[in-house]
Parts: C-alpha cells; sequence; structure tokens
C-alpha cells in the first residue's frame, strides 16, 4: 500500500504559506482570534497525523486531545510545521504529545464513548 502524505503537504504552497502567516502574526498577537487560528493551524496538521498513526482511534477527540495537552510553544511548532512542510517535526510532536499521562487518560476518557458508539 503506497505512503500517503499528510493534508498539509498537498496543500497548495501559496495558499498554505499565507494560511500559516496569518496564524504567526494573529498568534503574535496574543489575541483569542490568534490563538484560536493558530491551534486550528496546528490541528490541521495534527488530524492527518492522527489518522495515519492511530487507525482505529476516534480522529476529532484524539486531535482534541493532542491540541489541547500541547505547550504553546509545541502548538506553534506545530502550526509552522504547515508552512515548512516538515513532516518529521510535526510527526514528532504529535507523539511527544500523545505519550503524556494526561494526553493518554484524555483519549481514554473522550475517545472510548465515541469508538463504543460506533458499535
Amino acid at each position: 500500500m503506497p505512503h500517503s502524505k499528510p493534508f498539509v503537504l498537498r496543500l497548495v504552497p501559496r495558499q498554505l504559506g499565507l494560511a500559516v502567516l496569518a496564524a504567526a502574526g494573529l498568534a503574535s498577537c496574543n489575541t483569542p482570534v490568534g490563538t484560536e487560528v493558530t491551534r486550528a493551524t496546528a490541528r490541521s496538521v495534527v488530524n492527518p497525523i492522527v489518522a495515519e498513526r492511530f487507525p482505529g482511534v476516534p480522529l476529532q477527540p484524539t486531535t482534541d486531545c493532542i491540541i489541547n495537552n500541547a505547550s504553546s510553544d509545541e502548538i506553534l511548532t506545530l502550526a509552522a510545521s504547515a508552512a515548512t512542510q516538515d513532516e518529521q517535526t510535526a510527526v514528532r510532536t504529535v507523539l511527544n504529545v500523545a505519550q503524556r499521562p494526561d494526553t493518554v487518560q484524555c483519549i481514554a476518557s473522550d475517545g472510548l464513548p465515541v469508538l463504543l458508539n460506533t458499535f
């Protein structure tokens, strides 16, 4: 089976660059809008990694748990990886956050009910 690239790497470079520049600019303003734009950009990087690396787990709750347990520096790293297309850094960051006890507990408590409802 061929290895598929995460969504971020398939975006049009100009659109991706503009989105990340906007996210970085808003994040530097330290406003609620800037924070949400940065988190949304980071989420767009996390979703395909979760889908590929954690098959079978509920995507949305798992992504939410990773985003919610990432530090602000990790969120910025994930958002920046959308622009730089640095897949290795993004995967490493997601896996590091996913291994934390609080993240594992979150995935178990938020993802398990979603998974059980699919049966």
